[in-house]
């Protein structure tokens, strides 16, 4: 089998709730995703989709992965998406860094090997556990007030994990803490979430003055060293994400204790290959994971159920369904949240078909 053409196609992705606020003032309104599709001589077609969380979030951004993209799909014409491995190593000498880029194109691969083997992308990815999974549900910053209204319209949605966002003044951040702690109930878990936005010292204000909730504390500050000095000054449980982007990182907060949970972002990885290895390096270790990705709609909340649906549920600390909180559905039969749970499909490869009408014109054509 050998890939014949390689499309790529630009989409927006607005929010239901109009604008998705997070640390440092950044927001975002309307999500600017990329979906890739790679035929083959075989006449398998398979999808993939990478959506940047905006260009000041991670090193990525939405024109990047699409200029990334134009310098791979050339020298990909030919190769065979099934000895997928061997495609990653292909393009990591292509490119250097810049594994988003390569995110959309990896996840395509597995659809393919997937439908070609008969079998959802899960089962390859290690087997399938439990019937579904856990969710949580992310809370945009606003207002100490608002952000604890919100808690009781999400639980009746079925969510009883909420990631807070917090990375602000810490006096507020604070207050927001309190107040959404306020609102939990019995089996509910909160997460605060600072993506890095707090310094050192309002972080450890931050963690002294929540000291008796039951809170996740979650990347307090921009560098792993910074975020590991918050970690020896506090009991809270502690989640590491942006600093953790590649297995000689995760090796060496395994080593320091730095962590209790990680978040494995897909495309922060380069796609599932290595969030895979990366995921399964975990369960080794025996470390809990939040399995996610930085944005997306049905491509990549498909790629995440999979990579999620494939993961030890004992390990599997939560996931998410970013398709239910955009406005614009791009494929028919990825999964939807069920009372704050998700399945991945049982149909080969993702079991998505996107949707054309929707998607429109490919913005370019490599073949």
């Amino acid at each position: 089998m050998r890939i014949t053409r390689i499309s790529v196609y630009q989409v927006d992705l607005p929010l239901h709730e109009g604008s998705y606020k997070w640390s440092g003032g950044k927001s975002v309104d309307v999500f600017d995703s990329t979906v890739v599709r790679i035929e083959t001589d075989a006449g398998v077609a398979g999808h993939g989709e990478v959506c940047p969380l905006g260009p000041f979030y991670l090193p990525s951004y939405a024109a990047g992965a699409r200029t990334g993209i134009a310098e791979l799909a050339p020298d990909l014409i030919g190769e065979d998406p099934t000895h997928i491995r061997k495609l990653v190593r292909r393009m990591d000498a292509l490119l250097q860094g810049h594994p988003y880029v390569k995110s959309a194109i990896d996840i395509a691969c597995w659809d393919i090997l997937g439908q070609v083997s008969g079998v959802p992308v899960c089962v390859l990815l290690g087997g399938r556990y439990a019937d579904d999974f856990v969710l949580y549900r992310a809370i945009s910053q606003e207002t100490p007030e608002q952000m604890a209204a919100k808690v009781a319209g999400y639980r009746s949605e079925g969510y009883r994990r909420f990631q807070l966002k917090v990375g602000g003044d810490a006096d507020v951040d604070i207050a927001r803490i309190h107040a959404v702690a306020a609102e939990l109930q019995d089996g509910d878990r909160l997460v605060a979430d600072a993506n890095t936005g707090w310094l050192m010292h309002d972080a450890m204000r931050v963690v002294k003055a929540v000291r008796d909730l039951d809170v996740y504390i979650e990347q307090p500050c921009a560098t792993y060293d910074e975020c590991l000095s918050v970690r020896r000054n506090t009991n809270h449980p502690f989640v590491l994400d942006e600093s953790i982007d590649g297995v000689s990182v995760l090796m060496k907060g395994f080593s320091d204790g730095a962590m209790d949970v990680v978040n494995i972002k897909i495309s922060k990885f380069g796609g599932l290959t290595k969030a895979a290895q990366a995921r399964d390096l975990c369960a080794s270790l025996g470390i809990a994971m939040t399995i996610e990705d930085s944005w997306g709609g049905d491509i990549t909340t498909a790629a995440i159920s999979h990579l999620a649906h494939s993961t030890p549920t004992e390990l599997l600390f939560t996931s998410t369904d970013f398709n239910s909180y955009v406005t614009t559905s791009i494929a028919d039969g990825a999964p939807q949240r069920n009372n704050g749970r998700l399945a991945a499909s049982t149909e080969p490869g993702l079991g998505v078909a996107p949707r054309f009408d929707v998607l429109g014109e490919p913005v370019a054509v490599y073949q």
